[in-house]
C-alpha cells in the first residue's frame, strides 16, 4: 500500500514537541501514561479521517469550505480574523520549537561541535537555525506536492528507524509497558498527561490533511479515493503513535527506571549514549533531527493551505500568497529559534497554544463535514458521536490549560 497524505499528518505531530513531551512523560512517570498516548491517537483518527474525507468529496480544503459555511458579513470577518490568528500565531510558535529541536538533535550528531560554538559566540547568531531552515524552505520552495510527500515519507522512515532502533537498544520492560495500556493518573501527571494529548492531536494538521487529500485524490473516484485514504490514515497515524510510544519507553528506561531527570530534548542523546552506546546517542539525535525538519516543513504548509483556503487566494503551491505565507512562517520560526529562548520554553508555549485552539478547530471541522455538499459523504449519526466526544475532550484540554496559566 502506497504511504499518502496522513504520512504528513505523522510528520506534523511527531516534532520536538513529541519528543519533549513523550520523554518527560517516560522519565517522570514511567510506563504509566501509555494509555493516554492510546486515546490520543484514537482522537487524531477520527479527526483526521473527517478532514481527508472532506478535502477528497468537496474538492476544497477546509479553509474553504469553512468560508462558505459563515455567511453573515460580520461574523465572517471576527471568523476570519479569529481562525488566522490562531493557525499563524500558533504555527509561529510550533515553527521556532521545530527548529530549535532539529538544531539540538543535528548538534548531537557533529564530533566536533566546536566550530559552530565559535560562530555563535562571535556573531550571536545560531548556525543551525540557518541550516534547518534553509533545508526546509528549499523542499517547500520547489512547489511541487509529490515532492514534499515523497520529503516527509522519507523523513518519517528515518524517525521510525532512529527511535525505534533506540527503543530496541535501551531494552523496555515488556510486562511494565503492557501495564502502561491500563488507565492511571499518577500523582502530579495531569499536566504531563494533557501535554500528551494536545501534543499529539495538532489543530494545524486538519488543515494540511484535508488540503492534500484533495490534491493527492483530485478528480478521482470518490469512493476509491476514499478508500485509499482510509488505507493510508490506518497505517501512517499508528506508525506515529509507535515512534511516540518508542520514544516515551526509551526515557523510562533510560531516566525513570535509573532515578534520573530530564530537563530539555538534548539530554534524550547526552544522557542515553554513556549508558547504552555511542550508537543509542547517534540514533537518538538523528531522530531528533528528523522529527524537528519534518514538522518544521509542515506547520508553514499547512498555514499556507489555511490562510489562502480562507481568503480565496490560489490554491497552488506556486501562488504568490500562497509561498508568501509560508515563507513568513518560516523566517518567524528561524527567528525565534535565533533568540536564544530555552528550548523547553519554545515547546511549552507551542504546546499551550496548541491546547487552546484545539477545540476551537474541531468544532469547525464538525461544522464542515455535516454540510450538504458532502452528500451522502456526510457524517453518521455514530461518527458525529465520537467526532462530539473528541471536542468534548480537547474543550476540557483546553480549560485545564487555561487554568493552569492564569489560575494556578
Amino acid at each position: 500500500m502506497k504511504l499518502g497524505p496522513a504520512t504528513l499528518v505523522a510528520a506534523a505531530f511527531i516534532g520536538p514537541g513529541t519528543v519533549v513531551t513523550a520523554s518527560l512523560a517516560g522519565a517522570q512517570f514511567g510506563y504509566a501514561l501509555i494509555w493516554v498516548l492510546v486515546c490520543a491517537i484514537g482522537a487524531t483518527l477520527i479527526l483526521q479521517e473527517m478532514a481527508a474525507r472532506v478535502g477528497v468529496v468537496t474538492q476544497q480544503g477546509l479553509g474553504e469550505n469553512l468560508r462558505t459555511l459563515v455567511t453573515h458579513p460580520i461574523l465572517r470577518i471576527l471568523f476570519f480574523i479569529l481562525v488566522i490568528a490562531a493557525i499563524v500565531i500558533g504555527n509561529a510558535a510550533y515553527q521556532g520549537g521545530n527548529i530549535t529541536g532539529a538544531s539540538i538533535g543535528v548538534s548531537a550528531l557533529m564530533p566536533s561541535p566546536e566550530i559552530f560554538e565559535t560562530l555563535q559566540s562571535n556573531y550571536n547568531v545560531n548556525v543551525w537555525t540557518l541550516v534547518i531552515g534553509t533545508i526546509a524552505g528549499v523542499i517547500l520552495w520547489q512547489g511541487q506536492y509529490k515532492r514534499i510527500e515523497i520529503a516527509l515519507i522519507a523523513l518519517v522512515a528515518l524517525m521510525s528507524l532512529a527511535f525505534l532502533s533506540t527503543f530496541i537498544l535501551t531494552g523496555p520492560d515488556w510486562l511494565g509497558l503492557f501495564k502502561g495500556f491500563l488507565p492511571s493518573a499518577p500523582s502530579g501527571s495531569l499536566y504531563t498527561l494533557m501535554a500528551l494529548v494536545g501534543t499529539t492531536v495538532v489543530p494545524y494538521a486538519i488543515f494540511l490533511h484535508a488540503d492534500s487529500a484533495r490534491q493527492r485524490w483530485h478528480g478521482q473516484d470518490t469512493q476509491h479515493a476514499l478508500k485509499e485514504s482510509n488505507q493510508d490514515l490506518w497505517t501512517s497515524i499508528p506508525i506515529g503513535g509507535l515512534i511516540t510510544l518508542a520514544i516515551l519507553s526509551t526515557a523510562s528506561t533510560a531516566f525513570f527506571a535509573k532515578g534520573l531527570t530530564i530537563s530539555g530534548p538534548a539530554d534524550l542523546a547526552t544522557t542515553i549514549e554513556p549508558v547504552f552506546g555511542d550508537a543509542a546517542g547517534i540514533l537518538m539525535g538523528i531522530g531528533l533531527f528528523a522529527a524537528g525538519i519534518s514538522s518544521a516543513i509542515t506547520a508553514p504548509l499547512a498555514s499556507a493551505y489555511a490562510l489562502t483556503g480562507i481568503l480565496g487566494g490560489q490554491r497552488s503551491l506556486n501562488g504568490r500568497m500562497f509561498k508568501l505565507t509560508w515563507i513568513g512562517i518560516l523566517i518567524t520560526g528561524v527567528i525565534i529559534a535565533s533568540l536564544r529562548i530555552q528550548p523547553l520554553t519554545l515547546i511549552t508555549f507551542a504546546q499551550i497554544m496548541n491546547a487552546l485552539l484545539l477545540p476551537l478547530i474541531a468544532t469547525f471541522l464538525l461544522m464542515a463535514v455535516n454540510h450538504n455538499k458532502l452528500g451522502k459523504y456526510k457524517n453518521t449519526t455514530t461518527q458525529n458521536i465520537l467526532g462530539f466526544v473528541v471536542v468534548l475532550f480537547t474543550l476540557a484540554l483546553s480549560l485545564r490549560t487555561f487554568w493552569f496559566l492564569f489560575f494556578r
